[in-house]
């Protein structure tokens, strides 16, 4: 931690959210090979919790009249660690068909050229808003949340249940 603002070092939250995805993608894993969806969706449901939550560090970051882009910045260390690992988080059989409550719709799976192709949208506006904010450029960060926002809609409507 950066003691003198409270903000987190970017190395340390890449590091950090190397290990957060490593343990979702373990958990994930070991779950379905056990074939205990239950917990593969549980684990699936954190690591897109914590997309939001770097998702709306940005957003409110933004929002201030003095941005601190170091908080920016771990946010999407943060969310280039869990963007890289998505993919990994839809084992066959993890969906609907599994008895288990989620918000995964069957087309993920019936579909997987189209998924591979959201999460590829994904990853690419994750590198984008990344890039922008390690450069520490505010204003392209700024301009990155569009791309960044389209391409969590566009598998919201493809992808998963309507809230």
């Amino acid at each position: 931690m950066l003691s003198a603002c409270g903000s987190e070092d970017p190395a340390d939250a890449a590091e950090d959210a190397a290990e957060q995805t490593a343990e979702i993608n373990e958990e994930i894993s070991e779950e379905a090979a056990e074939s205990d969806f239950a917990d593969v969706i549980e684990a699936r449901q954190e690591g897109y919790k914590a997309i939001g939550a770097s998702f709306k560090t940005i957003r409110d970051e933004l929002g201030e009249g003095d941005p601190d882009i170091t908080e920016i910045q771990a946010a999407t260390a943060r969310l280039t660690e869990l963007s890289s690992a998505v993919g990994n988080w839809f084992p066959e059989g993890s969906g609907p068909s599994s008895g288990v409550e989620t918000e995964a719709l069957p087309a993920i799976w019936e579909q997987p050229a189209e998924f591979e192709a959201a999460i590829t949208q994904l990853q690419t506006a994750v590198a984008d808003i990344d890039g922008a904010a390690q450069s520490g450029d505010v204003a392209a960060v700024g301009g990155a949340v569009r791309g960044l926002g389209a391409a969590c809609k566009n598998c919201h409507d493809s992808f998963r249940l309507d809230d």
